[in-house]
């Protein structure tokens, strides 16, 4: 798990335009909470922001007005739906060993066997526990040689030491579909007839 450092300083200007001025630095405003505190409005830097959002569930140190420290992920992120740049992000506070809830991505490896079967992804996130500072990036699971029908289940999944299950264990991550081949339909065919007659 990566640990980012960003420097944040809070902010006392809120609404539209207040958003538009900070975008308009190169920066994002947002919105640290938990752990019962109130609420504290941040602005953080653009660029090193969004990098460190390329890291799911990324861990982020926060020097906030060079006073104080607080470690943080990301909870919620707005991006503007066009240009895909970030609009604002909710950080939760966590502390150290604190057990939190987060979604992990699954990645697969291997072939499945042949005859053109399609792998569907149910989850294409698994839900689960971890301690705050210890979130695994990401769960991989082999899918070599599985055949049409055959399901991977949340609770086939091995998990690294630490993290357990946020979902249902019988829960269906995996499915590999049969290939479908496509048949003519019997009333497309009478259909036809019925035009050259």
């Amino acid at each position: 798990m990566s640990e980012v450092k960003l420097t944040a300083s809070t902010r006392t200007e809120f609404g539209k335009g207040a958003a538009r001025r900070i975008r308009r630095d190169a920066k994002v405003p947002g919105v640290l909470y938990g752990h019962g505190a109130e609420p504290l409005h941040l602005t953080l830097p653009g660029h090193d922001l969004l990098l460190a959002l390329r890291t799911p569930n990324v861990l982020i140190s926060l020097d906030i007005d060079g006073k104080t420290s607080e470690l943080a992920i990301p909870k919620a992120v707005q991006r503007d739906p066009l240009k895909g740049f970030l609009e604002h992000v909710d950080l939760l506070l966590v502390k150290k060993g604190e057990k939190v809830n987060v979604e992990i991505p699954v990645h697969t490896e291997g072939e499945l066997a042949a005859g053109g079967n399609l792998l569907e992804h149910v989850l294409n996130a698994l839900p689960v526990e971890a301690e705050a500072t210890h979130i695994p990036e990401s769960v991989t699971v082999s899918v070599e040689g599985l055949v049409a029908g055959a399901s991977v289940l949340a609770k086939d999944i091995t998990l690294p030491k630490g993290t357990t299950l946020a979902v249902d264990a019988d829960a269906v991550v995996l499915q590999v579909l049969a290939a479908q081949a496509e048949e003519p339909s019997e009333e497309a065919g009478e259909g036809e007839e019925a035009a050259k007659a």
